[in-house]
């Protein structure tokens, strides 16, 4: 069902809206998730003997083995996928330019870090 032009011009208006938010509250909370690495391997492992299992039930003709299979599946997926890590911060964290290791942060960072440090040193 095609959409009208309304519609389309309404859709694009959230879509840019949702993108614009999500980008506002990454650089607000000034964080980065680091990815969770076991949880991701668990995960795997878990999605791989889930496959194995369903394509076991499968072949066997045996549905019940299929369905459970397919279960654990999904739950390595979800695993893998939805244990989140520790976020890791893009900035010091008291604040003081001196203590933020170089090349850490983004450009306009960097530009705001450069100004404190011209702005607080003392005339000579």
């Amino acid at each position: 069902m095609a959409l009208s032009e309304r519609e389309q011009r309404l859709l694009e208006e959230m879509e840019r809206n949702l993108y614009d938010n999500e980008a506002d509250v990454v650089t607000t909370l000034g964080v980065r998730p680091v990815p969770n690495i076991r949880a991701i391997v668990i995960g795997a492992v878990v999605a791989i003997v889930g496959v194995i299992t369903m394509i076991t039930g499968v072949s066997q003709d045996i549905t019940v083995l299929g369905i459970l299979g397919f279960a654990v599946l999904f739950s390595g997926v979800m695993v893998a996928v939805a244990i989140p890590g520790k976020p890791l911060e893009t900035s010091a964290k008291n604040g003081s330019a001196r203590n933020a290791p170089r090349g850490n942060g983004n450009f306009m960072d960097q530009l705001n870090d450069r100004w404190e440090r011209r702005t607080n040193r003392d005339p000579q």
